[in-house]
This record gives structure tokens, sequence and C-alpha cells, in this order.
């Protein structure tokens, strides 16, 4: 539509926008995925086609009146209202510092005889855009659509109203359907050999009536092992514990470590054994003098008299 209305004739933008789409597949190929809007809208506008507008008979739209403005506030208006670019988005499509785009775009803006701005004409233009850009006749959105797929192919697509719709396909050999109909039914045939009772020809093919052959495993024939040990303890669920033994050894007296955390929180009262008391507590018998200590001291008596002075 911003190609149509720059252009004064349907045609002529479409044509300008097949050529835009055909050369902006080469520019893509360049410029990073965040430059293309800009880069394809400067490629649209610079387009020959849209160099000049073609004015209508009769004005009866407020789009109509949009061949009075020169051929640069014509695109700075409808980068605003066609395309809704912003400021900035704009000016870097047409080139200019954000200061000359608002000066065009002052310009293009609709006003009053006596040169004031008139908001109403301007709402009126956008109504009028946007309503032209969602009633496309559904046969124009197809023709712009093959004209997009032709130009991501590199090829060129013929864009008047007069032009085909669809190139017509290339016909089918006729030997070509059958041939696809005898793979299909090769694959089928193989796909259900998988599951055909072999042993059951010929005499059973792997051996025997039922083309089942069973031996017995010897009783003494051990598993063979498919993990060495230390590979079995990687793959241990408690592998962690087992790979720090004192970790492990804390871990089995974390009920004792439990009871002395709490006794030292004084969750729990500390047991001490009850004070003995005096009165009560059984007297300690002598111990009996051992054999021949009375003949030991009557002996060191007669001595201690004997040397004793007179």
């Amino acid at each position: 539509m911003l190609a149509e209305l720059q252009a004064g004739d349907a045609a002529a933008g479409d044509a300008a926008l097949a050529s835009a789409m055909a050369g902006f597949r080469q520019v893509a190929a360049e410029a990073p995925l965040s430059d293309w809007p800009t880069r394809f809208w400067a490629l649209l506008l610079a387009q020959p086609g849209l160099r000049h507008r073609t004015p209508v008979a009769i004005a009866v739209e407020a789009t109509d009146r949009l061949a009075d403005l020169g051929s640069g506030p014509r695109a700075a208006l409808l980068l605003r209202l066609a395309a809704g670019l912003g400021e900035g988005e704009a000016a870097a499509v047409l080139g200019v510092a954000p200061g000359t785009y608002r000066l065009a775009l002052q310009r293009a803006l609709p006003r009053h005889a006596d040169g004031r701005a008139d908001p109403q004409a301007w709402q009126q233009l956008r109504e009028q855009v946007h309503r032209r850009i969602k009633t496309l006749p559904a046969e124009r959105l197809a023709r712009l659509g093959q004209v997009r797929e032709a130009a991501l192919q590199g090829v060129a697509a013929a864009t008047g109203p007069g032009a085909p719709a669809k190139a017509a396909p290339r016909p089918r050999p006729r030997w070509l359907l059958p041939v696809l109909w005898g793979l299909l039914a090769l694959c089928a045939l193989a796909f259900a050999a998988t599951f055909w009772p072999f042993g059951g020809l010929a005499g059973g093919w792997l051996g025997g009536p039922g083309g089942v052959r069973i031996s017995a495993l010897p009783d003494a024939a051990a598993p063979a092992e498919r993990y060495s040990h230390e590979a079995g303890l990687v793959a241990h669920r408690d592998f962690e514990l087992l790979a720090d033994p004192a970790g492990q050894a804390a871990a089995n007296e974390v009920d004792f470590h439990s009871w002395l955390a709490a006794r030292d929180a004084g969750t729990i009262p500390s047991l001490a054994p009850p004070p003995l008391d005096a009165a009560v507590a059984p007297e300690t018998p002598a111990a009996a003098p051992a054999p021949g200590a009375q003949h030991h001291e009557s002996e060191t008596d007669g001595l201690e008299s004997s040397d004793a002075p007179q």
C-alpha cells in the first residue's frame, strides 16, 4: 500500500514492490537481521517507479490528495501511516537526521486554508490508509505472495493483473505411478517377512521341527561381569558416603551426636549419680590381721622393751 500511494497506481506500486523484493534478496544476505526493515523500506522507496506519482482526475478521498505533496514529504508521511515506523526508523530509511524528518512530516500534515494544522483531516487520512490495507483483494494478495516466493527462489515473476496465478505443473510420466506402487508393495513384503516363521519351512532352517534350538546352560557357569569393582562403586547409590569414610563414620554415629547436642541445648536433663549420705553410709569393716602378724608384733615389742633405757 505504501508503494501504491507513493506511485498513485496499484500496478506501478506492485511492480516496484516486486523489483524491491528481488533486489532485497542480495541485500539480506549481506546485512544483519536487525537492519532488514530499514534496508527494505529504503530499497522500496528508491525504485524508479515511485519517483513520480500519477494524480487522479477527481479527488474523492483524502488519500487522493497525496499528489499535492512532493515526493519526499509524501514518503515521510506514508512511512508513518502505512509502514507504521517511528521517527528514528523513518529518518534512517530516508537517510536524514530525525530533525529533518520531523520537518518533512510537518510539511506533509493536512492544513486549513489559513495554514493551521487540520487534525480532522489527519485522522481521516490515517483511517483511509488503514482501510485500504485491510481491504486488499484476495487475488492481489495471492499474486503478491507468488512474487514473494519467486523473489526468495531468485526467479523473476510477473506482477500485472493478467499474470497467471500459478505456473502450470509439468506433466507426470505415466510409468512413475506404477513404479511407486511397486516399491511400496516391496517395502510391505519386506516388513511382513520379518515376522514370518522361518523355522517351520523346509524342515526347520534353525534345526528341529519347531525351528527353535534349545540348550541348557551349565549350572556352574557364573554370569559374566560387565563392570569392575571400582565401576560398581561409582554407580552405587551411596557413592558419596563410600568415597568419604570420615563422613560415613560420622553418619553411623549421628544418633550419639544428636543426643549430645540435645543435652548441651538443655532439652534433656543430664543424668548424674545421686550423692551418698554419710549417716547411712555403711562402715567399712577393719581388715583382719594376717596370720603371723601377732607373732611379729610380739617380737617387736620385746626388742623395744629390751632396748629401752632402764
